[in-house]
């Protein structure tokens, strides 16, 4: 365990750099030691993301810009002067990325979607001048990242004007898309709108089983279709990966389809089983096949020539740690790039979702509204919520994870701990690790 406060301190102010997670991840990868994104593909089956870009240095990932990163165009989330003055006068950090779901409508009916979102209108939902509103909020107090994810965000008619406001305000919005619908038109706008990346969900490496998950048949090669279209047009392309039973020992041939198809990152999500997902608890893999998938990522990312990182998995930087302290490596920056300067869970610290509706979740798949943007301003509800402020607080997490040495850098995932439990602060149910001080 940690021996003092200020021990923990100094891992938790090295891993709150940047991380985002709880819904589906756009990765974009960030300069100055900053780490990216999250978004869907459709955007809500899958859970959160960081970015990273990264090509070896001495056999481990070190920072490099990939296609589609923030960093080609000097964007650091959270690093503007609103941001900065917001925390030194809070003393809280700001969101650094935020996932929107701007739509709860989509074209797909995936087993796993958090929202089980179908096509059709959703009542409720907030109009343009509302989502503009919201965006002045955010605005005021940092410059994130905007995840627009949904549901399926290409069905939303005003998705560009919310794109434009949100540059002109300073923002970076990214996209989250099943991609079925893309064509040379919308890849055009995508590239004349200034996205760098969207993020795609492609759960298996062919197309009768993903189109069996995925609930419309057809719509792998249509999703094919649409990355090899976006590509062509110039924008990132990053495909996200939901790990299940039924799947988890197909990974290999799903990174290889990554590397194919010539995308920039390839993120895999350890399922949150919440909205349709509850009906896959069957299919959750044990804490042990967490692990071991967890360890195969680690193992397979020092040779991808992909940003290969998983998400919805606090653990990894547990691993991360384990396995370096085995190989005889220190993590910093140098040797390990992003991994090195980023947490596991970081709904309420520096991420957080914003619903269909306008209610504030630290994650799509935390299902607690913490207030709504409606009714009160969006930097009212991220400074004063109590739930909020109890995960930024790790001394709070109770279990295993309150034991845990590895508990700054990664923290569980408090979304988990809520479904299982009741209980968001109670220890991570899909872990392995026994800490020391547990041990007999």
């Amino acid at each position: 365990m940690f021996n003092d406060k200020q021990d923990i301190k100094r891992e938790q102010e090295l891993a709150e750099i940047e991380a985002g997670c709880g819904k589906t991840g756009v990765g974009i990868p960030l300069g100055g030691g900053s780490g990216g994104g999250s978004s869907s593909g459709g955007g809500s089956s899958s859970g959160g993301g960081h970015p990273a870009g990264v090509p070896k240095t001495g056999g481990h990932p070190a920072a490099l810009q990939r296609h589609g990163g923030a960093r080609s165009v000097g964007f650091r989330p959270g690093g503007g002067p609103a941001a900065i003055a917001y925390e030194e006068r809070t003393g809280i950090k700001p969101p650094r990325i935020i996932a929107w779901e701007i739509t709860r409508s989509c074209n797909l009916s995936c087993v796993h979607c958090r929202a089980a979102s179908e096509f059709g209108t959703y009542p409720g939902e907030l109009s343009l001048d509302q989502i503009k509103n919201t965006i002045d909020d955010i605005t005021a107090i940092t410059n994130p990242i905007l995840i627009l994810t949904g549901g399926e965000p290409l069905l939303r008619p005003d998705l560009w004007d919310i794109i434009d406001y949100a540059q002109e305000k300073g923002a970076m919005p990214v996209v989250g898309t099943n991609a079925t619908l893309i064509t040379d038109e919308i890849a055009q706008k995508l590239k004349e709108h200034k996205i760098p990346r969207i993020s795609v969900s492609i759960d298996f490496p062919n197309a009768q089983e993903h189109d069996e998950f995925r609930g419309i048949k057809g719509c792998f090669e249509d999703t094919i279709r649409g990355i090899k279209t976006v590509k062509a047009h110039g924008v990132g392309v990053q495909i996200n990966t939901t790990v299940t039973k039924l799947n988890h020992k197909k990974l290999v041939e799903m990174h290889d389809l990554a590397e194919s198809l010539g995308v920039d990152a390839f993120h895999i999500f350890m399922l949150v089983p919440t909205g349709r997902g509850d009906n896959l608890r069957d299919l959750e893999l044990t804490p042990q096949e967490y692990e071991d998938a967890l360890t195969w990522a680690y193992d397979r990312q020092q040779t991808s020539s992909l940003h290969f990182k998983p998400t919805d998995s606090p653990q990894y930087y547990r691993i991360i740690r384990q396995k370096a302290k085995e190989e005889g490596r220190e993590v910093t920056p140098e040797t390990y790039g992003l991994d090195a300067m980023t947490r596991g869970c970081l709904g309420g610290i520096t991420f957080c979702f914003i619903s269909h509706v306008g209610d504030l979740q630290p994650c799509g798949y935390f299902d607690m509204q913490l207030g709504n943007v409606k009714e009160q301003p969006f930097g009212e509800i991220w400074t004063n919520s109590p739930v909020f402020n109890d995960l930024r607080d790790y001394s709070k997490l109770k279990g295993k994870c309150g034991a845990c040495e590895y508990k700054a850098v990664c923290g569980g995932c408090r979304a988990r701990a809520l479904e299982n439990t009741g209980d968001y602060l109670d220890e991570e149910p899909y872990c392995a690790y026994v800490p020391k001080a547990l041990r007999a």
